[in-house]
């Protein structure tokens, strides 16, 4: 049913610092397309889950950086991170089905599981990941460096939180990597060579527009 009533939606999901809301921008501004990006949503998200139903969110939440960023081991921050394991995700379909249908929804973010975004395809084009390399990702993280460090600059320890960040990450685009791979979804490798004028034909080109 939702499937049906979410045709008229484009999923750009795949790893932090991929171009995902670059690209989702170009798209809108490009087809008067609306923009929905689920990084923006997040604390409202937040607010809006009780700790039953949400339990890594809100453990999460009760870390101080050290705990979050420093003292675990990539693997339990891959497995243990909120959004990665679909928590919140009913509400981004929630918000979905309260936007107007008239126009297309273009939506973008991490958050968009292949597992979790599947069964909501109308048509399976309708979706795709882009995968970044690491060495893309780095080039991603420099460009966006902000003085002081950001959120890690706030550890005890930010190059080893750095460190970590960047271990689950590389694991989640695995994950993200196999799942598309799984469930027959498209996927984008976006490599250091690769511009924005690229990244944008490539993804125009799998959404069949």
């Amino acid at each position: 049913m939702e499937d049906a009533m979410l045709r008229h939606v484009y999923w750009i999901g795949g790893g932090s610092g991929a171009g995902k809301s670059t690209i989702a921008r170009r798209l809108a501004g490009r087809h008067g397309w609306r923009l929905y990006g689920t990084d923006e949503v997040m604390g409202d998200h937040a607010r809006r889950t009780t700790p039953e139903e949400a339990p890594f969110l809100h453990e999460f939440i009760a870390m101080d950086m050290d705990e979050r960023w420093v003292s675990r081991s990539p693997e339990v921050m891959l497995e243990t991170f909120h959004w990665f394991r679909g928590e919140g995700f009913g509400l981004i379909v929630e918000d979905l089905l309260r936007l107007p249908s008239d126009r297309r929804v273009v939506v973008e973010g991490f958050r968009l599981l292949p597992h979790l975004v599947r069964p909501l395809l109308a048509e399976p084009r309708h979706a795709v990941w882009l995968l970044p390399t690491a060495e893309f990702r780095q080039a991603a993280i420099r460009s966006r460096a902000t003085p002081g460090g950001g959120f890690i600059g706030k550890t005890s320890d930010p190059d080893r939180a750095g460190r970590n960040i960047a271990e689950r990450d590389r694991m989640f685009v695995e994950r993200l990597r196999e799942e598309t791979a799984r469930l027959e979804l498209r996927a984008i490798e976006v490599g250091t060579g690769m511009t924005e004028d690229d990244l944008a034909g490539r993804v125009t080109e799998a959404f069949g527009l």
